[in-house]
């Protein structure tokens, strides 16, 4: 095992070894570059080290070994008296974590050193500058001394001078201010700054192993879904100095503009400081123009070495440099993070430039990158007053009046008022509610409560839990604690990217992105055309197709003008609230045979109308139709709610037939887990005629499609199978309905019966399902909630984010599919499916079918298509694109 490696023994390609900083430090100095030589002690030392507790076997010989090769190529040795080689120190992990891990500089200054730096440079402020840095930067890194210690001490210094600028203080002053800060360290941590320069190395290289596991390092990975057990590589390279006065400097410069992706340098510029004076902003900076009337043979070196960098790399670059005394020195290049609207058009760009091909573009972009370019977004030059903040749930910025329930939200919506729909959480009755909104708040769930998951699938602006507003629905109004009140019809505004809400109309401004999705012309805008260039490609690239979940005739023809390849999911039991509901009460309380057939009766024409709507919406593409699935209690009022208000309508005399019927249905269908329960294919063997009313209805509405000369492709979804013979009876039944209308209409109706996986045993006992099914669609949703044991809406408030806290959870298994479980059951269900029956169409219609991982998770096993909401069907068929391209 080799624990380290001379930047001239590495290149770009090692970055699992060398970390990001390390490979691209090896790279430049392959290349010829003017990088201060050094060493990189690898992630394999840094797990070794965090999994030992302490340097393994082999480190600090290797580590002499490489100090001694780079004081020889130096001509300096660290910490010398006369002649003092200064190094750094400082992390790099594979992927860019910037500002989550440590750095220390000019290590190898001491008492006696500093002595001798000064001497050869001539220069005694210089060098007391160099050495207070390094003692406070070790104090705070390294000793754990809390920074602002030392903050205090440097502006009670210029203070005391009457000054605001570093640049002001003398030599005296910073000699004096390193005894400060050097006692500061006693004080806190009862030891004294080391003077040995191997001792400071040694701790510095250990402070930047230990900071991979900081609480702030974590938290990063986690929002990034960077994995736990890489670690980071050090690297120790000479100092080259940027503080040695006005002929000096550090910069930092982009290849091209990393917020708008437009063409040309960018970057700035500070004299007589070190990189971490840019970053901190201590001085107001110059910009790489005017460093040219600075510096102008430094700054034509600079552009020359960027223009290399950027061929070599085939992308934007980001660079950190150092100006010593003239002297051009690069100290770290890495492909540079850039936002959303840079992502697309630098990719084109490059394109266009003959840099990389369309594949490599495709690649360079993200689903979850043109998900956030979808949304519309809050002028940020604007006046705004904050009322709260809860989690950004679903991105957007939406205007509305506030309204407190769903016939409120249509009702206004349908004279033509924006809304926000305020609840302190929401159930699938406040769905019509959540549709027209314009966005949905709520005080209570997280970012996959019911309120945030059904807002995303829409493309609905969502805050959840913001836990500092009392909602009242019945008075309806919310007030913030401590604060205002809003009641229902005052206008509000939330950010469902931060998070945020706030008082009164925020102006918005649309996405240029959806219009062009939408159909609209947007003529001149080279976002519009970069998104559309590659979308298009992506279109021509992929295996997956890309279908839709859709209730409504809007939804489905939305979806196809975003993209989709047919509807993978129509949920029939959203077909049966608000209004419609009544019939279902009816259906539920009917006492006899010809009750339950007279309520069957008067919903199959209802049924039939949606359907065809839909299937003409869809007009030649697959349609599949998920027969109805959630417990018939969901139609029915509140078990509580129902029994009080009997109770008090008996205590006044007042007989309520009809509502104690209700009473005694709720009692007989309430379950203690639902989710567990009556629902599903269960009700269809359990009810008769419910399965094959909504049968007969998709089959009379196809019917009607084909004589007007359409091309309806209707698939009837079984759902909850978990055995074969559930599965045989349901399709029985709808066989002999199909018959019987294609007899009764005299024509032949071309469709399918499948089933929706969503069961473990259903997944394990695949081959047999398969022979009676046409198609799979897996209900990742369910089949999540039946592997893991738990109810989404039960456990995310009451455990998840202690889970993800402790690492059970690196996401939550509801946003990305859990492959090691959820994951293998898929894929044992596909092998199994398909081996039993080739002819089998599989495909996944759970939220997971517009989760960008999740894609590719799916291309991986074989699927034949993913289903989403609308509004995330141009992100799945980018995604799609890039899982098939990347598996190359």
């Amino acid at each position: 095992m080799t624990w380290v490696t001379d930047f001239a023994a590495g290149n770009k390609d090692q970055k699992d070894l060398l970390g990001g900083k390390g490979a691209n430090l090896a790279e430049m100095t392959n290349l010829g570059l003017p990088v201060p030589p050094g060493f990189t002690i690898s992630t394999e030392a840094c797990r070794a080290y965090l999994a030992e507790g302490g340097d393994p076997e082999g480190l600090q010989d290797e580590i002499a070994e490489q100090l001694a090769a780079l004081e020889t190529a130096m001509g300096r040795r660290l910490g010398d008296e006369a002649d003092p080689l200064l190094v750094s120190v400082r992390s790099g992990a594979k992927f860019s974590m910037p500002g989550m891990m440590e750095t220390v500089l000019n290590v190898g200054l001491n008492d006696a050193s500093v002595r001798g730096l000064a001497a050869r440079s001539n220069d005694e402020r210089f060098a007391y500058d160099s050495y207070r840095r390094l003692v406070q930067m070790f104090g705070g890194t390294v000793m754990g001394v809390e920074s602002e210690h030392f903050h205090d001490a440097l502006d009670a210094l210029k203070t005391e001078r009457g000054t605001e600028a570093d640049l002001d203080l003398d030599a005296d002053d910073l000699r004096g201010l390193v005894e400060t800060f050097k006692a500061i360290i006693r004080e806190h941590t009862g030891h004294d700054f080391p003077q040995d320069p191997r001792q400071q190395l040694d701790q510095a290289i250990h402070a930047v192993f230990n900071s991979w596991n900081t609480d702030r390092a974590v938290l990063y990975r986690r929002q990034e879904r960077i994995p736990e057990d890489l670690g980071t590589a050090v690297n120790v390279q000479a100092m080259v100095f940027g503080n040695g006065g006005m002929t000096s400097g550090s910069g930092v410069a982009f290849t091209r503009d990393p917020a708008s992706g437009d063409q040309g340098v960018y970057g700035d510029y500070l004299q007589n400081a070190q990189g971490e004076d840019v970053v901190a902003g201590i001085r107001n900076t110059v910009s790489l123009a005017d460093f040219a009337q600075v510096d102008r043979k430094s700054h034509d070196e600079l552009l020359a070495i960027m223009a290399t960098l950027e061929n070599h790399y085939r992308d934007m670059c980001d660079i950190e440099f150092t100006v010593e005394d003239g002297k051009l020195w690069m100290l770290q290049t890495r492909v540079g993070k850039r936002t959303p609207e840079a992502a697309f058009r630098i990719a084109i760009h490059m394109v266009d430039e003959g840099l990389i091909d369309m594949d490599e573009a495709v690649r360079r972009v993200t689903g979850a990158q043109l998900a956030s370019l979808m949304f519309p977004r809050f002028d940020a030059t604007a006046e705004r007053t904050l009322l709260a903040k809860g989690m950004n749930a679903s991105p957007g910025a939406a205007v509305g009046r506030a309204v407190f329930d769903w016939r409120t939200a249509v009702e206004w919506a349908e004279r033509g008022e924006d809304v926000i729909l305020v609840r302190k959480e929401t159930s699938p009755e406040d769905l019509h509610g959540m549709v027209v909104a314009q966005g949905i708040l709520t005080s209570r769930g997280g970012k996959t409560s019911h309120a945030a998951v059904v807002a995303r699938g829409m493309g609905r602006t969502c805050v959840c839990g913001a836990e500092a507003l009392d909602v009242d629905t019945k008075s309806g109004q919310f007030t913030v604690r401590g604060g205002v009140t809003v009641r229902e019809g005052d206008v509000i505004s939330i950010d469902g990217s931060t998070g945020e809400v706030f008082a009164g109309a925020v102006p918005v401004t649309p996405s240029a992105v959806v219009r062009h999705f939408e159909g609209e012309e947007v003529v001149g805008d080279p976002l519009v055309d970069a998104v559309a260039r590659i979308v298009a490609h992506a279109d021509s690239t992929r295996r997956l197709m890309v279908r839709t979940n859709a209730d409504t005739a809007d939804d489905a023809a939305r979806a196809r003008r975003f993209g989709a390849q047919g509807i993978g999911l129509c949920r029939t039991e959203h077909m049966f609230l608000g209004d419609r509901r009544q019939l279902v009460e009816d259906l539920i309380v009917a006492e006899d045979a010809a009750g339950q057939t007279e309520a069957l009766a008067a919903l199959g024409p209802l049924q039939r109308g949606d359907f065809e709507e839909i299937l003409t919406a869809m007009d030649g593409l697959p349609v599949t139709i998920r027969l109805i699935d959630p417990p018939l209690h969901e139609f029915l009022p509140d078990i509580t709610d129902l029994s009080v208000s009997l109770a008090l309508a008996d205590t006044k005399g007042h007989r309520k037939k009809h509502e104690r019927k209700l009473l005694d249905a709720v009692q007989r269908l309430h379950e203690q887990n639902p989710m567990l329960g009556l629902r599903g294919v269960r009700l269809g063997i359990v009810i008769p005629g419910l399965f094959e009313m909504q049968a007969r209805a998709i089959l009379e509405a196809a019917a009607a499609c084909v004589r007007r000369g359409g091309d309806p492709r209707p698939e009837i979804m079984v759902p909850l199978v978990g055995s074969v013979r559930e599965l045989d009876l349901i399709r029985g039944r709808i066989e002999q309905v199909a018959d019987e209308v294609q007899a009764d209409l005299g024509q032949e109706i071309d469709y399918k019966v499948g089933t929706m996986i969503e069961l473990p045993r259903a997944a394990l006992t695949a081959d047999e399902i398969a022979r009676s099914a046409q198609f799979f669609s897996f209900g990742t949703n369910d089949l999540t909630q039946m592997t893991w044991g738990f109810s989404r809406d039960d456990v995310e408030a009451a455990f998840f984010s202690t889970y993800i806290e402790h690492g059970v959870f690196g996401i939550s298994p509801f946003e990305t599919l859990d492959v090691e479980g959820v994951g293998q059951l898929v894929r044992t269900a596909a092998e199994r499916g398909r081996a039993a029956n080739p002819d089998l169409h599989l495909g996944v219609c759970g939220e997971h079918g517009g989760d960008p991982h999740s894609i590719h998770f799916f291309d991986e096993v074989g699927l034949d298509y993913v289903s989403c909401s609308p509004f995330r069907v141009p992100i799945a068929r980018l995604e799609a694109a890039r899982a098939h391209l990347m598996k190359g």
